[in-house]
């Protein structure tokens, strides 16, 4: 993608708040970051599709989390699209950029000609938040089901957090005159507040996922069903076109509930990845078993799936049998 063709508000999240109707949402853009992501890997165009919309999920629900926090998403498949990983990590500090990788693991020989989401069978849909050293990660599971990523996501936030939530997304490759094909997302999460969901419990028990109307009654249903029939009213390519800022979609979508806006998010794309922690990661194995791991070359090779980053390493300075000192 040109510079020239990047907006002010393309690697956002801008979090919003409907006070009248006791609900909160996120407003998001991606551009450079799925340029990031995707560039890494060659990746037919139904699995690009399915990371671009896991990587558009987890913007819009990282943004949530504290500084230095880490989310993580994944998909786990017994489809032709075995996994999808992505993680989110907090910002640093206050105004720095979250950053946002992702990959996906998948067999190319079964791939089929159907829907994005045909490429994933049956399996799990994952939420981890990692909170740091010493704090135990969260995990909820979701099966995979309804139809895409956003419907599992939507399941997870019903079933673990017993929160109504909904997704509305727009992704895909932009075509823009004179500026080399790229992808582009945009989407919008919208969701109860916590204390607006005081029943939780009318589907429990009956081995099914719960929806929004196992969650809400009376008034707070009412408002639920009215402002998700205002959020159907997207376009889109106003969710990802050039002519409306996010705020100004909410403003159309949703002038008679006079939303509020916080500070935009922005996010890039970011990887963790190291010399040190490749180190670390090889430090639980033998010299017998690093000896397994080496090339012809003589050398102990590691690539990360996220970034490319190629790592070439001395096999007599890893593992927990070190000879030599790293280099």
């Amino acid at each position: 993608m040109t510079t020239g063709s990047q907006l002010a508000w393309d690697d956002t999240v801008l979090p919003f708040q409907l006070d009248a109707s006791d609900m909160r949402g996120r407003v998001a853009r991606l551009d450079g970051v799925l340029d990031g992501i995707l560039k890494q890997h060659d990746y037919p165009p139904q699995v690009e599709a399915l990371v671009a919309e896991m990587a558009l999920l987890t913007a819009l629900i990282g943004q949530t989390i504290k500084l230095r926090w880490k989310l993580s998403l994944q998909v786990q498949s017994k489809g032709p699209v075995r996994m999808i990983a992505t993680d989110y990590y907090g910002p640093e500090n206050e105004g720095d950029a979250a950053r946002i990788r992702a990959y996906a693991s998948y067999d190319a020989d079964r791939l089929t000609d159907g829907a994005p989401f045909d490429q994933v069978g049956e399996g799990y849909f994952a939420i981890m938040i990692d909170q740091g050293q010493g704090m135990t990660p969260y995990q909820g599971i979701t099966p995979l089901a309804g139809g895409s990523l956003a419907a599992c996501a939507e399941a997870y936030f019903a079933q673990s957090e017993q929160l109504p939530t909904r997704f509305q997304l727009s992704f895909g490759r932009s075509t823009e005159p004179g500026v080399a094909e790229h992808w582009r997302a945009g989407g919008i999460m919208l969701q109860h507040m916590p204390k607006a969901s005081p029943l939780m419990a009318k589907g429990e028990g009956t081995g099914e996922l719960l929806e929004a109307d196992d969650l809400l009654d009376g008034d707070a249903s009412d408002n639920w069903n009215r402002v998700n029939i205002l959020l159907d009213t997207v376009d889109e390519i106003e969710l990802i076109g050039p002519k409306l800022s996010p705020s100004d979609i909410l403003v159309r979508l949703f002038h008679e509930e006079t939303p509020r806006v916080y500070d935009t998010q922005p996010v890039r794309f970011g990887c963790t990845c190291s010399e040190d922690r490749v180190r670390q990661s090889l430090s639980i194995y033998s010299a017998r078993d690093i000896e397994t791991m080496t090339t012809d070359n003589g050398r102990v090779t590691a690539d990360c799936q996220f970034c490319g980053a190629h790592y070439n390493l001395d096999p007599k300075s890893v593992g927990f049998e070190a000879e030599t000192a790293s280099e």
